[in-house]
């Protein structure tokens, strides 16, 4: 980095991804806890399991752009403190009720507060970033996501063990509390106007970026859903392949977070959406333990790139008195895409197995990459200066 550029990772800036790994390692340990929960213990089939990870996310979208517009009013930090305590009071009750109706209800709570937290938290990092390198920024961030993503997981496995579903939820409810307290410890920028304006709830530059996201994030809600239940059949846990995702995901973005602003937003994109579509292609074209190892490799590449390079095209030439409710809008698509995305999955899943799934994703990231492609321009709205503090 030249010595004549700002310090982009300061303490703060660690602190908030330091809480976001918390937090995502609270969500995402639950990732293959929950298809055996439905299954196991609540009789559910395919469908059940797909509109119950899903149904998380449909919570998250009712409060998202509501979210973003608090985030521009009153600042970010309350939705980051707010929203992990949301969650950590919700997942602490999934086994309250043995009900599959009590578990779509509290799931849907659980949604709330991943809204409110992911806004908050990914406006945060964005602020305290230099213009010309939020896509850096935002690659850095995702290390808290993909953290979560890469050791969720196996802890899950590890603490369900035979059954343990009960230390699973409290676990889980534990880390996102540890994550509240984290984001105590947080502090606004103080060059962040406050916005009273009267504007839409939903951020129209965010729009068709968003729907490419929406498209290129299905094959990872059929992915986390279904790779559970598909690798039964090798007789092998997911946790390793969830894991081996997560490393390979963390290890793009940290070895090449500057690729999304020195490529541009739409070209890292378009890269993205064709390693996703061809990854998740693979594992349901190759069934086998190394098809799936390969297709995950080839997966996670896409993967790496996908979000930072939408947040490189939504985040150009917009004012930090507006970028919450970009954010909440453009990851409102991200709750969509695993929402409908796991409920979609799980219905093709029912016809034509875990493999159809997998199938499923691949279509929907070749649609994401068309839109892209005749949609968004090469070049969008130059970067507006940032205000004087």
């Amino acid at each position: 980095m030249r010595g004549d550029r700002p310090r982009l990772v300061t303490p703060q800036f660690a602190l908030i991804v330091l809480s976001g790994f918390a937090y995502f390692l609270s969500l995402a340990m639950l990732t293959p806890v929950i298809p055996h929960y439905v299954e196991d213990e609540l009789h559910g089939g395919k469908v059940a399991v797909g509109v119950a990870v899903g149904s998380f996310a449909f919570g998250a979208v009712i409060l998202r752009t509501f979210a973003g517009r608090l985030g521009d009013r009153h600042g970010r930090r309350i939705l980051l403190i707010g929203g992990a305590l949301t969650v950590a009071v919700s997942t602490a009750l999934y086994g309250i009720v043995e009900s599959y109706w009590w578990l779509l209800a509290w799931r849907l709570v659980t949604g709330f507060g991943e809204a409110a937290f992911f806004v908050g938290a990914a406006t945060m990092i964005t602020d305290r970033a230099p213009a010309d390198r939020r896509g850096e920024a935002v690659s850095y961030w995702s290390v808290a996501v993909y953290g979560g993503l890469a050791f969720g997981p196996a802890l899950g496995d590890v603490i369900r063990g035979d059954g343990r579903y009960d230390a699973a939820w409290l676990t889980s409810a534990a880390l996102a509390l540890i994550a509240a307290l984290l984001g105590l410890a947080t502090r606004e920028v103080a060059h962040v106007t406050p916005n009273s304006e009267t504007r839409s709830l939903v951020h129209r530059a965010s729009v068709i970026p968003g729907v490419v996201l929406f498209c290129g994030l299905i094959p990872l809600a059929g992915f986390s859903t279904f790779v559970p239940l598909y690798v039964e059949r090798f007789d092998i846990d997911a946790g390793p392949i969830f894991l081996l995702y997560g490393v390979l995901v963390l290890t793009v973005r940290l070895s090449a977070a500057w690729l999304p602003d020195r490529l541009g937003g739409k070209t890292a994109a378009t890269g993205a959406l064709t390693f996703t579509g061809t990854g998740i292609a693979i594992v349901a074209l190759w069934p086998s333990i190394a098809g799936l190892i390969v297709g995950t490799i080839v997966f996670s590449a896409g993967m790496s790139l996908l979000y930072p390079a939408i947040f490189v095209i939504v985040l150009a030439g917009i004012p930090d008195n507006e970028r919450a409710s970009v954010v909440a809008t453009v990851s409102s698509f991200f709750d969509l895409s695993q929402g409908i995305g796991a409920a979609v999955c799980g219905v093709v899943a029912a016809f034509a197995g875990n493999r159809g799934a997998f199938a499923a994703g691949a279509v929907a990231a070749g649609m994401g990459l068309v839109i892209l492609r005749r949609f968004v321009p090469a070049r969008v709205n130059p970067v507006l200066p940032e205000p004087a503090p």
